[in-house]
């Protein structure tokens, strides 16, 4: 989720940009650079870690070099371009950083986002000439955008744009149209400032919020042609587009927010998108998944393994749960999973032969990393699934999957569960494609269904409308509730009921449906609210069952079932349809309608979503 921020009029354009990525540091720190034109050429600034080191990188171009030349021009440039990284593809390195230039330093690019087809774009072009210089998909925008240029940006955009698969933004300049900035979306956020005799380009209306508050919001397949007077907006054939120019009235940190009111929604509405970084180019193939990442994952640590084991904690350990089932009922084999702070003081059988994957969301788990170097010192493979690149459990682990959600400043964790959900699901069906436990064609269809899970969390989103906060209304003044699944709804209960816990307050308790005769059953009466996760799956008629006994006691079911499937609406006080895609998917659609249950019912009690009390977004202690 990187920031991006471009701007084309007549003010000096160096502090602009740099005050832009101060307001966007937030969707990225990892590095940060900067490309101005001046007269016949483009500087660029570029550095690792946070925007205090580009700072520094800038001053120091600015300085005498031993030629006499200096590397920032004197005479202050009035168009560019900036960006704060998120690495997704290539390691954090100065190489990596953005802005990207073509092989003859006409383009210079920023993007946000995923470019699918990538790899043969780069295959393509290296043997006709172009000269890549890092490990990164966004590279090849600037080299694809520099061979259809002929003095033309805004026609060489189109004519890439065509050429690009994935789920990005991105926003372009050339010496060779000096006064033009072009940016495209496909996908990933992309808004205008408007104003006199300049304007703004950026993924957050955050990076120019202090200079103008008109803006104008972009579409997806839509490009848009910055001048200092003018902006025009066209579809990605060239069709003209008559756009409104809109007045926001948020301050700095609703701006941060995106215009919701707090970061936690804001990150439920992002889910879609970070699903769609995550698994994008790594679903390329119809029939089979890629999880070889150049510098951080080798395939080879997934060949021989006879047993997995899965270390995490709190939310980790739920997607965990998830990745249990879906490992065992597609790639045969078996996995163990345990919560990290018991699992490092158990002396566990573990060694050669054992593929550890450690869980963790920051990479700094302090519990989860012990857990991952006592397996390491016993022989095992380890790999770590994680949302940050360098953190510690990079360093530790013999491979990484990183998970691409972006930053998620909430502490309650949303978006990055639903990631480590879908890589959990990738990790899956590779080791199922290494070990021929599925045929292609089933491979295929499952690759299908994931590909299709942004859209249908786009479409669930747009479906639930008031829907949940009328469930919120009527419950949340009650002291308890309780959770129930079973098989895979399990987790996402176990899941539900934490949310609720965390910021809400509200004593819940989570069980395994199956299970709720042998105690829970006690805690109910009349009108106790019992949250059911009921999508289609092999045991749903159990579930049914198990919902049909709650009530009995006088509890109310509210159930989260999937489209079309009329069973449980009987059975239910209130049910919740998400979209219907393959059983062992149901997971990260299940849980978003919980999401905001908990959401809701911690704002209607006067609470403090973002910052939970007793909680931190990082457990680095024991």
């Amino acid at each position: 989720m990187c920031g991006i921020i471009g701007y084309v009029g007549k003010r000096p354009v160096q502090d602009l940009l740099l005050a832009g990525l101060q307001a966007l540091e937030y969707r990225g720190y990892d590095s940060a650079g900067i490309s101005m034109i001046s007269g016949e050429n483009v500087d660029s600034v570029r550095a690792v870690g946070n925007l205090g080191a580009l700072r520094e990188a800038v001053d120091r171009a600015g300085d005498p070099q031993p030629n006499g030349a200096v590397a920032v021009a004197t005479r202050p440039a009035t168009v560019g371009i900036g960006h704060t990284r998120w690495a997704t593809h290539g390691r954090v390195s100065e190489a990596n950083a953005h802005p990207h230039d073509s092989t003859d330093g006409r383009v210079h690019v920023v993007v946000n986002g995923i470019v699918e087809n990538y790899m043969a774009l780069k295959q393509r072009m290296t043997e006709q000439g172009s000269v890549f210089t890092s490990e990164t998909d966004a590279e090849v925008i600037a080299h694809l955008i520099a061979r259809n240029l002929d003095g033309d940006l805004p026609s060489a955009v189109r004519a890439a744009y065509a050429e690009l698969e994935g789920h990005f933004a991105f926003v372009a300049m050339s010496v060779e149209d000096p006064d033009v900035l072009v940016g495209a979306r496909k996908e990933c956020p992309l808004v205008v400032g408007r104003g006199e005799g300049e304007q703004f380009i950026a993924s957050s209306v955050a990076a120019f919020l202090a200079e103008t508050r008109r803006v104008q919001f972009l579409r997806t397949d839509e490009i848009i042609v910055l001048r200092p007077d003018d902006v025009d907006i066209v579809t990605a054939e060239g069709e003209p587009v008559d756009r409104a120019i809109e007045e926001v009235d948020w301050d700095a940190d609703t701006a941060e927010k995106g215009g919701f009111d707090t970061f936690m929604l804001k990150e439920i509405h992002e889910q879609a998108d970070a699903v769609a970084e995550t698994i994008a180019d790594r679903t390329a193939r119809q029939h089979g998944v890629d999880l070889t990442d150049e510098g951080v994952m080798d395939e080879s640590l997934l060949q021989g393994i006879r047993r997995i084991v899965i270390v995490a904690c709190g939310t980790s350990y739920h997607a965990g749960l998830i990745g249990r089932y879906a490992i065992e009922e597609w790639a045969r084999l078996p996995v163990e999973i345990d919560i990290a702070s018991e699992y490092r003081y158990r002396n566990p059988v573990v060694g050669p032969g054992d593929l550890v994957v450690g869980i963790t969301q920051s990479g700094e788990t302090a519990d989860t990393l012990a857990a991952m170097r006592l397996a390491h010192e016993r022989g095992a493979r380890v790999v770590a699934l994680t949302n940050i690149m360098g953190s510690q459990g990079t360093r530790d682990a013999d491979g990484v999957l990183f998970t691409r959600a972006g930053m998620e400043i909430g502490v309650a964790a949303t978006k990055t569960f639903v990631c480590q959900v879908a890589i959990m699901y990738l990790l899956g069906l590779r080791l199922a494609e290494l070990r021929g436990t599925l045929d292609p064609e089933r491979i295929g269809e499952l690759v299908s269904e994931l590909k299709r899970l942004p859209h249908c969390i786009t479409e669930l989103m747009g479906s639930l409308n008031g829907h949940v906060e009328e469930i919120a209304d009527q419950y949340w003044r009650s002291e308890f509730f309780l959770y129930l699944g079973r098989h895979v709804g399990l987790p996402v209960a176990l899941e539900g009921a934490l949310k609720l816990k965390e910021i809400s307050y509200i004593s819940t308790d989570a069980y395994a449906a199956g299970e709720m005769k042998h105690g829970p059953i006690a805690l109910l009466g009349d009108h106790t609210p019992v949250v059911c996760v009921a999508t289609d799956s092999p045991v749903l008629d159990k579930v049914i069952s198990n919902i049909q006994e709650v009530r009995a006691r006088g509890a109310e079911v509210v159930a989260i079932r999937s489209a079309g499937d009329e069973r449980v609406v009987q059975h239910a006080e209130a049910t919740i349809a998400v979209p219907a895609v393959d059983w062992m998917l149901q997971p990260i659609l299940a849980v978003i309608p919980l999401q905001l249950l908990a959401y809701h019912i911690a704002c209607r009690r006067g609470l403090n979503v973002d910052q939970p009390r007793n909680l931190a977004k990082t457990v680095t202690v024991e």
